[in-house]
């Protein structure tokens, strides 16, 4: 059975660079465990680096990470659906907002659980995914700072994930700005600025990041290293806190070119044949694991010379070449993966998960 792995040591180690980066800059910060889909093992590895405040998109993993730990506080990080309001509630302590009906919502859902819940408005800076829109926004303000059970402690953003949007300093100070509007216009305090996620981390290291920004949401950094800002990989942090495993279930010497009247396959390609391969014979190895698991063009075996094939539902080719390292069945192959490919993975049930 295939698995994907996470290593304890390498989380560790990046969890540390961070947690001194912020500390250094005077920011708090949530990790978003969303990519972990709930998965217990995983997110107690999380919640065993000390963290306070988690973040995720899902009511079902919140409920996952409150069973784990009652204490860590944490964070819904998209706007709740009505219909699901009530688990909103029960599960995160905080939410981001950007419509006043579902905060209404909220506000007599707290009042029948007896709570108060806090939320974070985001505003739209450009990006067109979520937000108030910016003239709208002290109006919208005025409307729930009233409401019962609701404290509004923040204003957020979000870029990047939806246009490609990057964070710049010009943008980042207009939300700093917001915040001390509304606090000088209605007396009220505003302690975060959440305009932080794994994208604007680069910001910190050229000295871009204005001072009022003072909370970030970051997942794909901690878990990967990633220089989102730039496409590419931080240098003081591992890129390999998880791998993927995949078995070889079989391995022949075949023709290159295939043979019959070539048709459309499972993902709708047609197959070009190159002329020179006629007549050329390679070993293929068969993995077990397929597109039902993983995008075969989001993962990347750690043997440079194995080249993909391609992938059907449940299985996964590869040529082998003349299999120099005389790879056999049973052999396990070993993968980097990138964000997409460990979203797609822990999605699956029918890829083991395990920690070293």
């Amino acid at each position: 059975m295939a698995y994907v792995e996470l290593n304890r040591e390498k989380l560790v180690f990046n969890y540390k660079y961070l947690e001194e980066l912020f500390k250094k800059h005077n920011i708090q910060w949530g990790v978003v465990t969303k990519v972990l889909c709930g998965n217990e093992l995983f997110i107690s590895e999380v919640l065993r680096l000390g963290i306070k405040q988690v973040c995720d998109s899902r009511t079902s993993n919140l409920r996952v990470i409150k069973k784990l730990n009652p204490d860590i506080e944490t964070i819904y990080i998209k706007p709740p659906a009505i219909r699901n309001i009530k688990n909103v509630v029960k599960y995160a302590d905080i939410s981001l907002n950007t419509e006043y009906l579902t905060i209404k919502g909220l506000s007599v859902e707290a009042q029948k659980q007896n709570k108060l819940h806090k939320i974070i408005i985001m505003i739209e800076m450009g990006d067109l995914r979520e937000g108030v829109l910016r003239k709208e926004f002290i109006n919208f303000y005025s409307r729930v700072f009233n409401l019962p059970h609701i404290e509004v402690i923040g204003l957020g953003t979000n870029l990047n994930c939806l246009n490609g949007v990057l964070p710049d300093n010009d943008k980042l100070i207009q939300l700093s700005l917001y915040k001390q509007l509304i606090q000088a216009r209605f007396n009220k305090n505003i302690p975060l600025v959440s305009g932080g996620s794994s994208v604007t981390i680069p910001l910190l290291f050229r000295g871009l990041l204005p001072v009022g920004v003072n909370h970030f949401r970051v997942g794909e950094t901690l878990f990967f290293g990633t220089d989102v800002f730039n496409k590419t990989w931080i240098e003081d942090m591992d890129p390999d806190v998880f791998r993927l495993f995949a078995e070889i279930i079989e391995l022949s010497e075949k023709p290159v070119v295939p043979r019959g009247e070539l048709g459309y396959n499972l993902t709708g390609d047609k197959i070009e044949i190159k002329e020179e391969d006629y007549n050329k014979h390679s070993f293929r190895a068969i993995l077990d694991v397929g597109l039902l698991d993983v995008e075969d063009c989001n993962i990347r075996p750690v043997d440079k010379d194995l080249q993909f094939v391609g992938s059907s539902s449940d299985m996964i080719v590869l040529d082998l070449g003349d299999n120099p390292r005389r790879y056999k069945v049973g052999d396990i192959l070993e993968f980097k993966i990138n964000y997409l490919a460990l979203l797609s993975l822990l999605n699956s049930n029918y890829v083991d998960k395990r920690v070293v």
